[in-house]
């Protein structure tokens, strides 16, 4: 039956293509429908008006009219419809009147007939459809019909094809979801016949890629089903620029040799000060990297007290990476050299390729590095860190923290504003890459590589676009089970968008299409820098929950209310706690302080006070995860708050019991050392702010529920697929 489908749309499109066209008409969109199982009213093309009355008589009912023809594809516009006709002189009037009116709205335009279709009952307008999207490919649309759609934008996407159950969270992913469920005496419609059409259409344009466009507008939605009052169909005029993929084996077989050289040859290798090549040079050694460095300079014999080769041919052995030091239009020659040595990787620093307008030049070297199986990453970058391998290919300064997050950057001052923060926080990476230009490497290969890497336990990502969004889907669904990927995406707005495109040659998809097909793939989107390093920072720091109970403990009142609002802002949910569980607290704080949740031990309480609550938050297993507002008094002193509740949280590690426990500290600048403390011991703290410790705490449910942590202790403070969830969703 599927094979019988796929055939007669393909002779149907065929036909369609032969004839130059790109537009279905109605009865050729109700062929598609028909084939692939999409509801849509009875219908019948009327060639002449005696024609339209007998179908009209046959439907028994008022019908609604509408003009077919290849050249009028808005048929409203063209005054082209007519609802609710009824009775075979109005069916002969509406008949003269919509062909007059296509006439003069376009008098070259081929008229077919006029559609007579069954006038579909009341219900609630919804719109179904899918585009071509230029980084995800085929994507399905849903949204409610009418203003919603046009002016709130209320529209949410996912790739094609898609599962029943993946249809069927789209009905929640918008903001007016409920109307679907029925509100103010209106009866809740079919659900999963309206899922059913979405999962049609997305195996419709899964099947035939020249199909650029499906809308159906509207689908009329009731309790006893969905059906679709119009279908249109556009085809691609040109056929989409297939990019070059590679294996999982390939890309990992190149990563590895890239952030795990053993010998590094650079390009334009200078003893002169100041200059790039030096920069790089220095780097690599003083970096402590104990594989080979080769310098390359025809115009020196010694460079750095190390042996200097006129070409990277004459480089002895093999070589892992080439870095490419020397101006934009000397690369091309060189990468023949590298091409012919058979070096995996270049890694090319220099600018002036298409983030310059210089495509040409750009699409020359991609060409010379596929005719030799070499990897470029670049151009326009500032270099690599591989920190495990004491690998600072770069002209920034050496890191040496190492540690368990991966960051990289599409742009060199993005990248330096990671390196910044990284020695500021004292936050441990794995590595630091820069990206740029995307000629060749991507995230989809640094993801599958970082998802496989032992010494990395969280990804951070800034960029301005993918070059192949499905690529990038595939890596993340991947890796997101077994560790956090985290991306900030840059051009959310249409000035950001603009600004990205002249950045990096790049043109940036729309954001809503980004946004929703992220959330697909269980990453974690962050609204911004400051938040994107944050929650790297935070997350392999932070155990993953067990479960949706979240507790606050405040010495505060104020901030149990702040907190309190941040944990509904990040879709988590605020326990409501039994009267056992109650009384417990009770027992700890005094009379004029509040029990229930927030928890308030009021300011004036002493260490012994928060010591014993938070033991009984980290305690009772019906709790999962722990908020603490602190609020500096003498009484227990910053530092005092910090050692008690680091050696407490130790304790039930030792015992076998990790909860995530993030804390809010409110005082005077001694606040400050105290949360740096705390962080070095587990729990994420923040001075000053009530919204970050619970963003990065959101942060953290959100990857547990994306690789299904929390399957098991249920998930339903959450509704539909938790798009309230975390500070960039």
């Amino acid at each position: 039956m599927a094979e019988d489908r796929v055939l007669r749309v393909r002779s149907l499109l065929d036909t369609v293509g032969a004839q130059g066209r790109t537009a279905l008409t109605a009865p050729e969109g109700k062929v598609i429908a028909n084939a692939y199982g999409i509801a849509v009213p009875g219908e019948e093309l009327a060639t002449d008006v005696e024609e339209a009355v007998a179908h009209a008589a046959r439907f028994g009912g008022p019908v609604v009219m509408k003009i077919v023809s290849p050249e009028i594809l808005h048929k409203t516009d063209a005054g082209g419809v007519r609802v609710g006709v009824e009775g075979a002189a109005d069916v002969r009037a509406a008949f003269h009147e919509i062909v007059a009116n296509a006439k003069a709205y376009d008098a070259g335009a081929r008229i077919e007939g006029v559609q007579v279709q069954e006038l579909l009952p009341q219900g609630q307008e919804v719109i179904v459809g899918a585009v071509t999207d230029p980084t995800f490919g085929k994507v399905v649309a849903f949204g409610l019909g009418g203003v919603l759609v046009e002016v709130l934008r209320d529209v949410t996407f996912r790739l094609a094809p898609l599962d029943a159950d993946e249809a069927l969270s789209m009905l929640d992913s918008i903001r007016s979801a409920e109307i679907l469920r029925g509100v103010r005496g209106l009866p809740a419609v079919d659900r999963w016949a309206i899922a059913e059409q979405i999962r049609r259409v997305s195996r419709l344009v899964a099947d035939f890629p020249e199909i650029a466009e499906v809308d159906l507008n509207p689908v009329i939605a009731t309790p006893e089903g969905a059906m679709a009052a119009d279908i249109r169909v556009i085809l691609s005029d040109a056929p989409a620029r297939q990019r070059r993929r590679y294996t999982r084996a390939e890309i990992l077989t190149s990563m590895r040799r890239l952030m795990q050289p053993s010998s590094v040859a650079v390009i334009g290798a200078s003893n002169e000060p100041g200059k790039i090549g030096n920069s790089v040079m220095r780097n690599l050694i003083d970096g402590g990297f104990s594989g080979e460095i080769h310098p390359v300079n025809p115009k020196a014999d010694d460079i750095l007290g190390r042996k200097a080769y006129k070409s990277v041919t004459d480089v002895p052995g093999e070589v892992d990476v080439a870095v490419f030091t020397i101006p934009a239009q000397r690369v091309a020659a060189a990468l023949e050299e590298v091409g012919r040595k058979k070096i995996p990787n270049a890694v090319l620093i220099p600018s002036g390729f298409a983030e310059t307008g210089e495509h040409e030049l750009q699409a020359e070297i991609v060409a010379i590095a596929e005719r030799h199986g070499t990897r470029l990453l670049g151009p326009n970058i500032y270099g690599y860190y591989s920190t495990w391998n004491d690998l600072c290919a770069t002209f920034c300064t050496p890191y040496d923290v190492k540690g368990g997050v991966a960051l990289t950057s599409q742009s060199g001052g993005i990248g330096m504003a990671i390196l910044g923060f990284a020695r500021t926080t004292r936050t441990g990476v794995s590595a630091i890459v820069g990206l740029g230009n995307k000629s060749d490497l991507d995230e989809d290969d640094l993801l599958t590589w970082f998802g496989e890497d032992p010494h990395t336990e969280c990804i951070a990502m800034h960029l301005e676009d993918l070059k192949d969004g499905r690529a990038f889907v595939d890596a993340a669904r991947a890796t997101v089970p077994k560790k956090p990927v985290v991306v900030l995406k840059a051009g959310r707005t249409a000035a950001g968008a603009r600004a990205a495109g002249s950045h990096t040659g790049a043109l940036a998809g729309d954001d809503a299409v980004y946004d929703d097909i992220l959330r697909q793939a269980g990453v974690i989107r962050a609204p911004g820098l400051n938040d994107m390093l944050e929650y790297a920072r935070a997350l392999p720091v932070l155990p993953a929950p067990k479960g949706d109970n979240v507790v606050i403990i405040t010495g505060a009142g104020g901030s149990g209310v702040l907190l309190s609002d941040a944990v509904t802002d990040n879709g988590l949910s605020l326990m409501e706690i039994p009267p056992d569980l109650d009384a417990s607290f009770r027992r700890f704080i005094p009379p004029f302080g509040a029990a229930g949740n927030p928890v308030d031990i009021t300011g004036g309480e002493p260490p012994s006070t928060y010591e014993a609550t938070i033991r009984l938050g980290l305690e009772d297993p019906r709790i999962h995860a722990l908020v603490l507002g602190y609020w500096h008094t003498i009484v227990t002193p910053p530092m005092v708050f910090a050692e008690l509740t680091a050696r407490v949280v130790a304790e039930f590690r030792e015992r076998g019991v990790e909860k995530p426990v993030v804390a809010s500290l409110a005082g005077d600048v001694e606040v400050e050392e105290a949360c740096q403390y705390l962080y070095e011991r587990g729990v994420v703290a923040y001075p000053y702010t009530t919204e970050k410790p619970v963003a990065v705490l959101g942060a953290k449910y959100r990857w547990a529920r994306a690789a299904e942590r929390l399957r098991a202790a249920g998930s339903s403070a959450v509704a539909g697929d938790g798009r309230a969830l975390g500070g960039g969703s």
